[in-house]
Formats: structure tokens, C-alpha cells, sequence
């Protein structure tokens, strides 16, 4: 709890926070993986990759469509629903209840990039590698 008796917010899944974390995932996934010989290694990469882009795609679009299994990650953000959090993640203000065409067609395009921020943390990671 905080002093004034409200939860601290954990940021989870938005548009904003998850480039860097998928970053993050896939610079974890390479030091944890750069032991492994190299064909473990890439068997091991691919696999963590798709599944974490996976749950990535899957969180974000039901929180994006509002899906109501994800209530409770938006409720936890104070956003008003998935869609908010997802575009504005408490800090824009950008139209959520009624997004237009562009807004539908900018947020596709940024899922797309999702396994690219991915695969460059794993080649951050990877640095220096054998």
C-alpha cells in the first residue's frame, strides 16, 4: 500500500512499455542462453522468442479489443478500459472509445514490430558472443 492507501500501480502491457520489455526479454533470453552450444542456443532462442511474443501478441490484442479476462490488468492500471491503457498507458490522451481507422491501422503496425524489438535484445544480449 501507498501512504495515501491506494496500490501501487505495476505497469503491465501497453504500447509504451512494450517495446522496451521485449527488449529486455530477448537480452535476458541471450545471457541466459549464450552457455548452451550453438544449435541449443538457436533451438533455444527461436522457442523462447515465439512464446514470449506469443503471450506478448495475445495480452495486447485482448486488452486492445477489451476483452474481459484482461479487466483486471486495466483495472490495476486505473485506465477506463484495455484499449485505453493500451494507447495511452496513463499517460496520453489519445481517442480510445471510438478509434478511427488510422489509430486501428498504427496499432496493428506496432504489434508487427513486436518480434523485431525482441530479436534486438537478443542481439544485444548476444554480444561478444563465441
Amino acid at each position: 500500500m501507498l501512504p495515501n492507501g491506494d496500490r501501487p500501480m505495476i505497469p503491465y502491457d501497453s504500447f509504451l512499455l512494450d517495446p522496451p520489455m521485449l527488449f529486455s526479454s530477448g537480452w535476458l533470453t541471450a545471457r541466459i542462453t549464450k552457455r548452451m552450444t550453438p544449435e541449443h542456443r538457436r533451438s533455444a532462442r527461436r522457442a523462447l522468442g515465439v512464446g514470449t511474443v506469443g503471450i506478448f501478441w495475445a495480452t495486447s490484442v485482448s486488452l486492445y479489443l477489451n476483452r474481459e479476462w484482461t479487466r483486471w490488468i486495466w483495472e490495476m492500471c486505473r485506465a477506463e478500459s484495455g484499449r485505453d491503457w493500451m494507447l495511452n498507458s496513463g499517460v496520453f490522451h489519445f481517442e480510445h472509445r471510438n478509434p478511427s481507422t488510422k489509430t486501428h491501422v498504427i496499432s496493428a503496425a506496432i504489434l508487427a514490430t513486436y518480434p523485431t524489438f525482441f530479436a534486438a535484445g537478443v542481439k544485444a544480449g548476444a554480444r561478444r558472443e563465441p
